[in-house]
């Protein structure tokens, strides 16, 4: 099952442009891709605001950072700097997508991939050009949902 906005129930529902409310280190964030979005600045205030956006609307406003985040390979998140390729900002994202998975339209979603293969074939492969790789993106589908399965 490949996922993307662009396709059916379930696997649109589950792409980070979904709107799914959540709220994360106390901050109130519409869709995932708002969060994702919001660690490419630096300044806490900016981020709220990001958080706020879903789906494509989100993307293109951290578009307009993504050459200074490239450059040092460092992301942010209320005020704690992050280097892409650490272990702490794997536990960043561990911890969203925890937060995520408190959204009920984003778990019945995953609950209804059942135990089907899960793809997304937009997503990048280079830590080095986005904040969330595919293997990223979908090891963390998979371990939210083998989560609800095996509780």
């Amino acid at each position: 099952m490949n996922i993307g906005s662009g396709s059916g129930y379930p696997s649109s529902s589950l792409s980070n442009f979904s709107p799914h409310p959540f709220v994360f280190d106390g901050v109130e964030c519409n869709s995932m891709e708002g969060l994702l979005q919001s660690f490419k600045f630096d300044k806490e205030h900016i981020q709220v605001e990001v958080c706020k956006l879903v789906g494509r609307a989100a993307k293109f406003r951290g578009k307009k950072r993504n050459k200074q985040w490239k450059q040092v390979q460092t992301l942010w998140w209320k005020g704690v700097a992050y280097k892409r390729d650490s272990d702490e900002y794997q536990n960043l994202l561990t911890r969203a997508y925890d937060a995520l998975g408190t959204n009920t339209g984003f778990i019945d979603a995953l609950k209804a991939t059942n135990k089907a293969e899960l793809t997304h074939s937009l997503g990048s492969s280079s830590e080095k050009h986005t904040v969330l790789t595919e293997r990223e993106f979908v090891s963390q589908l998979y371990r939210l949902r083998d989560k609800l399965f095996n509780n």
